[in-house]
């Protein structure tokens, strides 16, 4: 059976135009569909090599704009994808500043029978489209190597030819073409003139809820998780006021994530707020602020619970996510309760 490549595009740098070819950050994002997108970059029926090729635009944004109804609606798309046997792998075209909390979405909601057999990759630009030296259309290629590669496997992320996993890739850099990096987990490989050269397995997480919920997801109501920061004079007034009673058209506060120093530390008035905040039923998250390394346990604040290694925006998703897990436990034990 022939096997097919689908590509979905959600916007970004990488389908972005300037008036300028020169000009690589005034630039307007989201301006070029994903079949135009593919149609330019020469090689690219080279690369998919005796697999079909099958685009569909998603939604179209800048990134930076990414909001919880563009979430529901990819992970719908790429659910179906992925569950059709004639589909090898999906790859994914985003933005590059939420990249990393896309990526980990994906990785936690999808299937993950079907992440143990396939790969969902995405990849992005630095550089907008009309760059006179755009590298996003190698980019795609690159995640074009890596989907087609039989040791792919999970959610991925793929720029400037490294490969990375979805739990630990991060933005790092604003404006360099390797923006992109996996701490202290490293790579998981690397595109070398078409070859994947792979340096470590690819880890698969797994969905924490039914695969039945990504079909309805757009029905779920997403909680309210917000992330504040420890800094020198941190105090507990923004915690306090997202914690005031919200007017008729905003969600309460459900959980917080806090961007520790160091070790996950937090300034004695901010803690202070995040332990009234626990009191009124808020759930609290410790991370920290720190680019590497993750919070190591300690008792000084052992109420507050630590990220297990996430990055302040990936646990406010796997907060949420637990959340929703929650109110639809409590939801089906009141609905069992009446029979």
């Amino acid at each position: 059976m022939l096997k097919k490549l689908v590509f979905l595009g959600t916007g970004g740098t990488i389908a972005g135009t300037a008036t300028d070819t020169a000009d690589n950050v005034g630039y307007t994002a989201a301006q070029v569909g994903v079949e135009r997108l593919l149609g330019a970059i020469t090689g690219l029926r080279h690369a998919v090599g005796d697999c079909a090729l099958e685009s569909e635009q998603v939604v179209q944004i800048d990134s930076k704009d990414m909001g919880w109804r563009h979430w529901c609606a990819l992970v719908q798309r790429v659910q179906h994808h992925l569950a059709q046997s004639d589909v090898a792998a999906v790859v994914v075209t985003h933005g590059t500043d939420t990249l990393e909390e896309t990526a980990f979405f994906l990785s936690r909601v999808l299937d993950g029978q079907l992440l143990r057999e396939k790969a969902v990759v995405l990849t992005c630009a630095m550089r907008p489209a009309s760059s006179s030296t755009p590298d996003g259309p190698q980019n795609i290629l690159d995640a074009v190597a890596v989907a087609r590669s039989e040791s792919a496997l999970g959610v991925l992320a793929v720029c400037a030819g490294t490969i990375h996993s979805a739990r630990d890739v991060q933005k790092v850099h604003p404006y360099r073409l390797n923006a992109f990096d996996s701490g202290e987990a490293g790579p998981l490989g690397f595109v070398e003139e078409g070859r994947v050269r792979w340096v470590h397995p690819c880890p698969v997480v797994g969905a924490p809820v039914s695969s039945t919920s990504v079909q309805s997801i757009s029905s779920v109501v997403w909680p309210r998780v917000e992330i504040v920061m420890n800094y020198v004079g941190a105090t507990g007034a923004t915690v306090r006021a997202l914690c005031r009673v919200p007017t008729a058209d905003e969600p309460a506060v459900r959980g917080f994530v806090v961007a520790g120093t160091g070790n996950g530390t937090v300034h004695e008035d901010l803690l202070l707020a995040l332990r009234e905040a626990q009191a009124q039923g808020v759930s609290v998250v410790r991370a920290t602020r720190c680019a590497q390394g993750c919070v190591v346990p300690s008792s000084a604040i052992g109420e507050l619970l630590d990220s297990r290694g996430l990055s302040p925006v990936k646990a406010r998703i796997e907060l949420a996510l637990e959340l929703m897990e929650k109110a639809a436990d409590a939801a089906l034990a009141k609905t069992t309760s009446l029979f």
